[in-house]
């Protein structure tokens, strides 16, 4: 579904991604892990249209999307997360889930007068909001005010925005940072589950491997912004180059 070919980002005289190649099949988790400063962050936010390459390709369902705004890219179906959840603070789960909808009627001046135009839009999209919601288990929390949330369910409202905003691939940069080992599991175990019913693709930033290794289905380590493994999952951590300059020897 996704593929890199010869990606490349300078600053200055730091290689932060230097010959990046990477492929994520559709329906699968791809993990990408490395020691701090490896270039896994600009690496996404390359594919994400943060930052334009310096050289080289990005590939999306076959399509050239290499350097293309953000806004584009989200538009062609990846939605990507950041370490910090980018949310709209004071409003509530739901809001925040609905703002990602698409294709609202009621946004053109004359239809929004009438209200047929958007009236069942209106039902409909509330009703994936709580169907997304249930899938999540922030159904309780519906009319919660962000800031009154834990650190994992904040990651977790930001993938409901993904599913509304009907991604074909999601982005997460490191969804279980500062979540408790229970709830960093029940993530993953969601984001599992989605990858199964809804053959959501997904590309994974994270640092704890004990709990993502199992969920992964392929797995790249970075290392001063270049690719040094890849494999699968089971192979990585007996891998004599990781332990090396990820697992401390």
């Amino acid at each position: 579904m996704l593929s890199t070919e010869n990606l490349r980002k300078f600053f200055g005289g730091i290689r932060a991604v230097d010959g990046v190649s990477i492929n994520c099949e559709q329906g699968k988790i791809t993990l990408i892990i490395g020691p701090n400063g490896s270039g896994k962050t600009t690496l996404i936010n390359l594919i994400a249209g943060y930052y334009k390459p310096d050289s080289g390709k990005v590939y999306f369902e076959k399509e050239d999307i290499t350097g293309l705004p953000m806004n584009k890219i989200y538009e062609k179906g990846i939605v990507r997360s950041f370490q910090i959840p980018s949310l709209f603070w004071g409003l509530t789960v739901l809001e925040n889930i609905l703002v990602a909808a698409r294709g609202n009627p009621g946004e053109s001046v004359m239809k929004g007068l009438i209200r047929s135009k958007w009236i069942n839009y209106e039902r409909d999209i509330v009703e994936k909001a709580f169907g997304i919601m249930k899938d999540l288990g922030l159904a309780e929390f519906w009319n919660s005010s962000i800031e009154k949330l834990p650190a994992g369910h904040l990651k977790l409202v930001e993938i409901g925005r993904a599913l509304m905003a009907e991604a074909k691939m999601v982005i997460l940069d490191e969804p279980i940072s500062g979540v408790s080992p229970k709830l960093a599991h029940e993530i993953f175990l969601y984001i599992k589950n989605l990858r199964d019913s809804k053959d959501l693709t997904f590309l994974v930033i994270e640092h704890r491997l004990d709990i993502a290794l199992p969920f992964a289905d392929h797995v790249y380590v970075m290392h001063e912004g270049r690719i040094i493994f890849e494999g699968a999952p089971s192979e990585v951590v007996r891998n004599s180059k990781v332990r090396e300059v990820y697992l401390g020897g």
